[in-house]
C-alpha cells in the first residue's frame, strides 16, 4: 500500500535530533525521499544511515547547513533539488546548536535582563531562518514538474515551527524566543495568502512543552516540572513523535484545503482554563528511533 507521502521529496531541518529526527523517520516510512539538514554534520549522518538501513527503497541525502545564514539556506534547497529533481515539502524546524525547533537561549529572559546580542541571535535563527527557508522553498516548488502517474504536482507544503508560547503568556519569561515565534505565526499566515493560488500551502505547527532532553534538563527540579504540569490537561508532556505526526498530516495531500493555520499539537494546553483531576489512563507513544 503506498505511503501518505509516496514519491514526494521532503526537506527537514533539524533532522539530527528530536522532532526533526522523528519526522525524518516517519516521512521516510510514508514513502518520501528526504533531504536531511542539520548544523551538526555527525548527527545528520546518523539519521541518514538509520533511514538507509530501515527503508532501502527510500533515498536520503545528508546536508550540513546553518539556517542563520542565507547562502547556507539557499544551498540546502539547491542540494535537495539537485539530488531529487523537485521539492514537495519543507518542514522548517530551524535547528542550530541549541534545539531542533529554533534557538531558545539560556540567557533569554524578560525585557530588563535580555541582552541585545541574545535578541539578535534568536531573531536571526528563528525568524530570518524561516523567512529564507520559505523564500527558497517557494522558488523551488514553483518549478516542480507534474507527474500524474506518481501523484506529483506543482507547488507543495511548507510547515514552519512556531510554539504555544506565541499564543499564551508566561511568567517564566524567554522574551526573544516568544517574540520570534509570534513572528513565525504572522509571517506564515501572510505567505499562505500570497501563494494560496500557486498550489503552495504554508502552515505553522505550535508544539506544546515536549519531553525532550533540553526541556527536561532545564526542568531539573520537581517544583519546576509541577509548575508547568498543572496547566497540561492530559497530565503529561508531549513527545517529539506526536509533533511529527501533526507535520505528516500537513505535509500530505490529506490537508489539501488547509493553509495559513496555527496547527496546535499541545495536548489541549492553549484551550484550557482548569485541568481535569485523576491520572492519565493512556501511555505516551513510543519514539520511532
Amino acid at each position: 500500500m503506498p505511503g501518505r507521502l509516496q514519491n514526494k521529496v521532503a526537506l527537514i531541518t533539524g533532522a539530527g535530533s528530536g522532532i526533526g529526527l522523528e519526522s525524518s523517520i516517519l516521512f521516510a516510512q510514508e514513502g518520501a525521499h528526504v533531504a536531511l539538514v542539520d548544523i551538526n554534520g555527525q548527527a545528520v549522518q546518523k539519521t541518514h544511515k538509520l533511514i538507509s538501513e530501515r527503508f532501502p527503497n527510500v533515498k536520503s541525502v545528508p546536508i550540513q547547513a546553518d539556517v542563520s545564514k542565507e547562502d547556507s539556506v539557499k544551498n540546502m534547497v539547491d542540494e535537495a533539488v539537485k539530488a531529487f529533481g523537485r521539492l514537495d515539502i519543507m518542514w522548517a524546524l530551524c535547528a542550530i546548536q541549541f534545539n531542533n525547533a529554533g534557538i531558545m537561549h539560556p540567557e533569554d529572559d524578560h525585557a530588563l535582563n535580555t541582552e541585545e546580542r541574545i535578541w539578535d541571535l534568536t531573531m536571526n535563527i528563528n525568524v530570518k531562518g524561516v523567512w529564507w527557508g520559505c523564500k527558497y522553498a517557494i522558488l523551488a516548488m514553483r518549478n516542480n514538474p507534474t507527474d500524474q502517474s506518481k501523484g506529483l504536482h506543482t507547488g507543495g507544503s511548507i510547515i514552519n515551527t512556531a510554539s504555544f508560547v506565541a499564543l499564551l503568556g508566561a511568567a517564566t519569561p524567554q522574551l526573544a524566543y516568544t517574540a520570534s515565534k509570534g513572528a513565525v505565526l504572522a509571517m506564515t499566515r501572510e505567505l499562505a495568502m500570497v501563494h494560496a493560488r500557486e498550489g503552495i500551502r504554508i502552515n505553522s505547527i505550535c508544539p506544546g512543552p515536549l519531553k525532550t532532553p533540553l526541556l527536561m534538563d532545564f526542568l531539573n527540579t520537581q517544583e519546576k516540572k509541577d509548575r508547568r504540569m498543572v496547566h497540561l490537561p492530559m497530565g503529561r508532556f508531549g513527545e517529539a513523535v506526536e509533533v511529527a505526526r501533526g507535520a505528516l498530516f500537513l505535509a500530505s495531500d490529506e490537508s489539501s484545503y488547509v493553509t495559513g493555520t496555527d496547527f496546535k499539537v499541545d495536548g489541549g494546553l492553549s484551550s484550557c482554563y482548569v485541568t481535569p483531576l485523576g491520572e492519565q489512563i493512556l501511555p505516551a507513544p513510543s519514539s520511532l528511533v
